[in-house]
């Protein structure tokens, strides 16, 4: 059983800080959203009326409470499995097997993954075809949506067994210096995922197609080569047949990097706006966004890697939490679960860079179509279509959004020259 001390009270206070914070927000959101839902901004007036206000709201309400009561049931299922005294028994018959560390600390976190999956998948089921299906954007069948079950875990299962193998024996063999080989390892297992996601792992979910409108490419390569590429890595993406959301992502390094265009935004904007979308996301690809996001994480890796090998030696974790030893796979789980925890309260800090980014994108994009409109309009558009919260309260966009809320993003747009 745990032991009741002050680093359990320490832990505790922090996870229901995080769980507190997490509700004040959202019913500051949700309450903020009630007293402007009766008026369209300004800006927003051409393309959406009263009744399309009015299912905004109600889609954002809906969604954000149900968001809201999987996240605690899924913090409080977690808090009752920690200190239930249930994970100290799973270590004491996983031990009785003597496989050794790193088999030992592979079948715990198995385990724990399955737990984790069976929790969560009636919040996922629900999610997908009741709400999104209410409001008309899911598209996916029950085969569709066991199929992509089934290879998420059996990726999952894959990938992270890899990281963890090779984590546990480098605590394991690596001796003193084993967090700098971790940190080395782990960041190269990033990059390469980073390298093979769009080529291997995305398209066993989606197709990628090249665009087939001629005229779209000819605009395309005439965009691109403006600013010194080449035309190659724009793909459409089949979204269409789970979802009737819009977007568009860039993703990958090197030879592998690409621009994805979804189906659905294709197929409900105009070329214009098509191209603004593309100018946005190659303004990520030229401004170095992706890189800059990796060396900031690297850093930050080096600094957790680092901790980590002091807390492994530490045994009041173990003690705590009803550990009768400390493991290694143990210790990893543990740097997890404090991790998790305190890392929330990092969010504004990452939603910060990350508008910073969206920003210089859109100020590039406009410098690109040499005006802001078509930028501007699918904006508009695509809150349409997505049923976008136009009015969020500052303190929750401040701290969740990684983007700038839209009438802000729409706005400093229209301030522009162009």
């Amino acid at each position: 059983m745990v032991e009741l001390n002050l680093l359990l009270f320490i832990f505790i206070a922090v996870f229901l800080l995080r769980s507190g914070t997490q509700v004040f927000l959202s019913l500051l959101n949700l309450s903020y959203l009630r007293k402007k839902a009766g008026r369209v901004p300004e800006l927003f007036q051409d393309v959406i009326d009263e009744e399309k206000l009015r299912k905004i709201s109600s889609y954002t309400v809906e969604s954000d409470h149900f968001h809201l009561v999987a996240a605690l049931a899924n913090q409080g299922f977690f808090l009752l499995v920690i200190l239930s005294g249930f994970l100290p028994w799973l270590v004491k018959m996983i031990d009785a097997c003597e496989y050794g560390p790193i088999v030992e600390g592979l079948i715990f976190f198995g385990a724990l993954s399955i737990i984790v999956n069976l929790f969560h998948i009636p919040f996922a089921l629900y999610d997908t075809f009741v709400i999104e299906g209410r409001y008309g954007f899911n598209t996916m069948t029950f085969k569709l949506w066991i199929l992509d079950l089934f290879k998420s875990i059996a990726i999952s299962a894959i990938l992270g067994g890899l990281v963890l193998w090779l984590l546990l024996n480098l605590v394991v063999h690596g001796g003193k210096a084993w967090w700098v080989w971790a940190w080395i390892g782990v960041g190269g297992f990033e990059l390469l995922m980073l390298w093979i996601f769009p080529v291997v792992i995305a398209p066993l979910f989606n197709k990628f197609e090249p665009i087939e409108d001629k005229r779209l490419v000819h605009r395309i390569g005439s965009l691109m080569e403006s600013v010194g590429l080449r035309v190659k890595g724009i793909f459409r993406m089949d979204a269409g047949k789970r979802s009737k959301h819009t977007n568009a992502y860039f993703t990958g390094i090197g030879r592998t990097k690409r621009i994805v265009l979804f189906d659905t935004l294709l197929a409900s904007h105009p070329e214009e706006e098509v191209l603004a979308v593309l100018a946005h996301e190659i303004g990520h690809w030229k401004k170095k966004h992706l890189l800059k996001q990796i060396v900031l994480l690297e850093f930050l890796s080096l600094a957790v890697f680092y901790a980590a090998s002091k807390f492994l030696g530490w045994p009041m974790p173990y003690q705590t939490f009803g550990f009768h030893q400390a493991s290694p796979y143990i210790g990893l789980f543990l740097i997890g679960v404090f991790l998790s925890t305190i890392a929330y309260f990092a969010q504004p800090l990452e939603s910060i860079i990350s508008r910073g980014f969206e920003c210089e994108a859109d100020d590039f994009a406009t410098d690109l179509m040499k005006t802001a409109e078509p930028m501007r309009s699918a904006l508009k558009r695509l809150a349409a279509d997505n049923l976008a919260n136009l009015t969020p309260h500052p303190l929750y966009a401040w701290f969740y959004y990684s983007h700038p809320p839209l009438v802000e993003r729409i706005g400093r747009l229209t301030s522009s020259k162009k």
